[in-house]
């Protein structure tokens, strides 16, 4: 008898080939932002911080909303009051709908030198710090036309280079991932960086870029009594220019509400690497598998 011999081709034969192995995700360097996205960020950026704190000095000199095209002092929507107490101190109450909530300290009411004082907004939060109404609207409007211009740059060039339907405008595949992606962020589970703005962020840029900066804008104009003149329609349009004061009111401070969502989703997916992003445009992103070493996305 002869010795078996084991035919090892037989055993590689039974392997299957999509077993192999899979290269680990790694980190990929990508150039995410264009120089005129990362140059427009930077403005709006400082647009905002000023013009919401000259924007509530000037609403501190009639710390109150209506609705229609006069002031009606008697039914506010809101209101920020300041109220003697029988011992002759003041306190801050904020009127919502005819509802009073006791605010003192931070709305209504501030310590300033040591004494409470009547005011609005607190100092820290209105541009100036002092009361200083012609010095906040000079503030306000300048860089309100900064906004205007820097946002109308970027509108332009965003159709131009197609960066507005390439990168902004959802797609179907991006739609139909809705859920999954509001499920992902639910959960945290989120990516340490993305070539790509993801469905949720494409819908929340949309949402600002075409809708709420547009209306922050309008209503700005509609207060205006040059606007009024050359374009009487447009206060008309909201119901009046107290009516366009409180959209105006309430748009920025969705504005805000998104920026503060903006934020934590910065320092959630990695703030060095985000800020070094939209500061150089170069980010770093997993990968799944293989890949270039250098990427292109917006």
């Amino acid at each position: 008898m002869g010795t078996a011999e084991v035919d090892t081709a037989d055993d590689l034969s039974s392997v299957s080939p999509d077993a192999v192995p899979v290269e680990p995700p790694h980190p990929v360097v990508v150039y995410r932002h264009r120089l005129l996205t990362r140059l427009s960020h930077w403005i709006t950026v400082v647009c905002l911080v000023i013009l919401v704190g000259s924007g509530l000095q000037i609403f501190n000199a009639h710390p109150a909303l209506y609705w229609g095209d006069r002031s009606d002092r008697d039914r506010p929507l809101l209101a920020l009051t300041a109220r003697p107490t029988e011992s002759g101190d003041l306190r801050g109450v904020t009127e919502i709908l005819g509802h009073s909530v006791d605010t003192t300290g931070v709305l209504g009411v501030s310590t300033v030198d040591g004494e409470p004082v009547a005011r609005g907004f607190p100092a820290w939060a209105t541009l100036p710090s002092t009361q200083w109404l012609a010095m906040g609207r000079r503030w306000h409007i300048f860089f309100a036309w900064v906004f205007v211009l820097n946002g109308l740059v970027f509108a332009l060039w965003a159709v131009l280079s197609r960066h507005l339907t390439r990168d902004l405008v959802p797609s179907g595949r991006d739609v139909a991932r809705i859920r999954q992606s509001l499920w992902d962020h639910l959960r945290f589970r989120l990516p340490a960086g993305e070539r790509h703005y993801n469905v949720l962020q494409k819908i929340a840029y949309l949402s600002v870029i075409g809708g709420l900066g547009p209306l922050i804008v309008l209503t700005g104009l509609a207060m205006s009594p040059w606007a009024d003149a050359v374009v009487p329609i447009l206060p008309a349009g909201f119901g009046g220019r107290q009516s366009a004061r409180t959209v105006h009111f309430v748009a920025t401070f969705a504005f805000l509400g998104f920026t503060a969502m903006h934020l934590f989703m910065v320092a959630a997916t990695g703030v060095l690497n985000n800020v070094r992003a939209i500061v150089t445009g170069w980010s770093r992103v997993i990968e799944e598998g293989g890949g270039d070493e250098q990427g292109q996305g917006d």
